[in-house]
């Protein structure tokens, strides 16, 4: 308003020749130049203006003064337009001149009583033949009519407007006093306010003081409680502990009782085995040395079945040879036999070929049959030995595994002894350098041991010293310094865990804070946009009902389902839509959206896409009745869009790649479809 005034005022300044510097200049050196004008004080009535402005011109420029006592100085204006008036009362008027229209503070008689105020041009030419010549008639719109003449005066924007702008001057003046005292008010409402909200700020940060306080001692108090509790537990826990333990006593002391009588007997009877165990021993080391002689023995025995079956090998080695032999022979034998009886073969064909064989073939004959009985004399001595040298070669095989066999148990049994006497002679030196470390001797052992000593108890309490100094590991003894720099370490992590703990509840409170003020805008938001869609959808559908309903119950996680029903449907859901419904629907809630945060411009790409002809003119409807509030810019190729716009560009493509804009003016075509 202030902007606004500013504008006007240089408006009215240049309007009224203030930035004449002559005149300017001489109405400071007369003392005038914070002398109102007319036009300041001037009142007309309201759709007047122009007719008043038309009728007075220039002299509502002019100064209001007191007298006309400047008269002697007006000679010292060399360049410019001044018009003075003196301040009277104006004189009383009918109610059809123009001067019944206006209000001053001086005479305006002479200038207005004679023009007659009508409303319209053709009230004016009506009554333009029955005026007389100093009569005259003006319209509303400025058109001054005469008996013979017409005057219209179309002042350019800086000259026209006097009277108008210096009305809202005024209102402004009012308005802006108005607007100061309220923005006073306010501004003081706003600074208790302030005091209020830091009073309360501080309130509530006391109050969180306190709270955080109670709920610190809270905690100490639920700890101590807890831990008096866990004492509590652990003190009954220990009574019936201890009652039991005392049972259990009770119980031990009896059964002690009971087998010390009976430690005593046994006592007795391991003080006979003692003497026994020291027979057992002397026998023991007789029996070490038996065996040693024996595993001298079966060394001896070893080393003698080595060369008996290192003798065996060579002698199974010259079998195979004369076995090999004779197999040579025997194969040479059959090789002559199968000669013989070839031989054979041919001479009784010989034979049966003769009819009376001669003599010498009978001596032939003879001769080849003796042959052939020495041949299989040879043959069957031959084979004879063969099956001797099999079942020789056979038995000295069984003996040589025999004997391997033997040895194997030997050399088995000796490595085993051969370990126990290098396992033993191990213990012994061990032991003997033990004993030699602490300068003691096995006798001295000997004559100080008691009388009880069992083997296998000390070594049972060896082996449980040995496990509780296993379990209580290496010693550290740097176990000083690490306890006081963990216990150093420890306070660091306890004021950091504060800190963090302190740091973790703020953010817990803000957290709750936005939660809380999130909700809020949540449910006031939905609220607005489905009270849009409820107003909106049956608008589009021409009835029905939509309206948006929540999937959960916190409203920081839940979902929104869109209910919709167009008239004549009972769908339970969204989905039984068609595309048009479902495009219909979406646009009304996209709009919903839109009217509760608007813009100065919504743009619409092909939204009627999907739509017939008669969902499109529901949505050409809609589009109309909100760009009263919203300017749309929408592409479209449906006809029925394209005749709701007030503008109309197309696109066109006359080169491959290349498109330009092709303006088409609405109204033009329309006169053109027209003719």
């Amino acid at each position: 308003m202030n902007g606004r005034k500013v504008s006007l005022e240089a408006l009215q300044s240049a309007a009224l020749g203030n930035e004449n510097k002559n005149t300017k200049q001489w109405l400071e050196q007369t003392g005038l130049i914070n002398q109102s004008r007319l036009v300041e004080k001037l009142s007309v009535d309201s759709g007047w203006e122009k007719a008043v402005e038309t009728v007075l011109g220039d002299t509502l420029q002019a100064v209001l003064v007191d007298d006309f006592s400047l008269a002697q100085d007006l000679n010292d204006l060399q360049e410019g337009q001044l018009v003075f008036y003196k301040n009277g009362h104006p004189q009383a008027s009918d109610g059809e001149s123009l001067e019944a229209k206006v209000r001053a503070p001086v005479d305006l008689t002479g200038l207005l009583s004679n023009i007659t105020a009508v409303e319209t041009l053709e009230q004016a030419v009506a009554l333009q033949n029955s005026l007389s010549n100093t009569q005259s008639v003006v319209t509303k719109d400025g058109l001054w009519l005469g008996k013979d003449w017409i005057k219209v005066a179309r002042l350019s924007d800086s000259q026209a407007g006097l009277v108008e702008r210096e009305a809202e001057l005024k209102e402004l003046v009012v308005n802006l006093e108005q607007k100061e005292m309220l923005l006073e008010e306010l501004e003081e409402n706003e600074q208790e306010l302030r005091d209020r909200i830091r009073d309360l700020e501080n309130s509530w940060e006391q109050k969180q003081r306190e709270l955080k306080e109670v709920n610190k001692r809270y905690s100490e108090l639920r700890a101590r409680v807890g831990s008096q509790q866990a004492k509590l537990e652990q003190t009954q826990q220990r009574i019936e502990k201890l009652r039991k333990e005392k049972a259990e006593a009770v119980r031990q002391m009896q059964d002690d009782e009971k087998a010390m009588s009976t430690s005593r007997a046994l006592i007795q009877e391991l003080v006979e085995h003692l003497a026994k165990d020291t027979d057992e021993k002397e026998e023991l080391s007789l029996k070490r040395e038996e065996i040693k002689n024996q595993l001298e023995q079966a060394r001896n025995r070893s080393r003698d079945a080595k060369d008996v079956a290192h003798k065996l090998a060579l002698r199974v080695e010259s079998l195979r040879t004369e076995v090999n032999s004779a197999q040579n022979n025997f194969q040479r034998m059959d090789q002559q036999l199968t000669q013989l009886q070839h031989r054979k073969v041919e001479l009784e064909s010989q034979l049966s070929n003769l009819s009376e064989p001669g003599d010498d073939q009978k001596i032939e004959l003879e001769e080849a049959l003796e042959k052939r009985l020495l041949v299989e004399e040879e043959l069957k001595v031959a084979r004879e030995k063969v099956t001797e040298a099999d079942n020789n070669l056979r038995s000295f095989d069984k003996k040589r595994m025999e004997a391997e066999q033997a040895a194997q148990a030997i050399r088995s049994r000796l490595e085993r002894a051969r370990m126990e006497w290098q396992e033993c002679k191990t213990r012994q030196n061990t032991q003997a350098e033990s004993l030699a470390e602490d300068d003691l001797s096995i006798d001295s052992i000997a004559e100080n041991m008691p009388e009880e000593a069992n083997e296998h108890e000390w070594q049972e309490r060896i082996e449980n010293i040995g496990g509780k100094i296993q379990r209580l590991g290496a010693i550290n003894l740097a176990a000083i310094d690490e306890h006081k720099q963990q216990e150093e370490r420890k306070v660091y992590l306890d004021s950091q865990h504060d800190d963090l703990a302190e740091a973790l509840e703020t953010l817990e409170a803000a957290i709750r804070k936005i939660d809380k003020e999130t909700r809020t805008r949540f449910k006031e938001t939905f609220d607005r946009i489905n009270s849009g869609l409820k107003e909106l959808f049956p608008k589009v559908f021409g009835g029905g009902h939509a309206y948006l309903e929540l999937t959960g119950e916190d409203l920081l996680d839940t979902g929104v389902a869109v209910m919709a029903r167009p008239p004549g449907k009972r769908n339970s859901t969204i989905h039984l839509l068609s595309g048009g419904e479902k495009a219909l629907t979406a646009i009304a809630l996209v709009f919903s959206i839109f009217q509760l945060n608007p813009a100065p411009f919504c743009m619409l790409d092909e939204v009627d896409a999907p739509l017939d002809d008669a969902n499109v003119s529901r949505f050409c409807n809609l589009v109309k009745s909100m760009s009263e509030k919203v300017q749309f810019i929408y592409i479209s190729h449906n006809k029925v869009a394209m005749e709701m716009a007030h503008q109309l560009a197309g696109v066109t493509m006359q080169e491959p790649g290349v498109s330009r804009l092709v303006a088409v003016d609405i109204d033009e075509a329309a006169a053109m479809a027209a003719l």
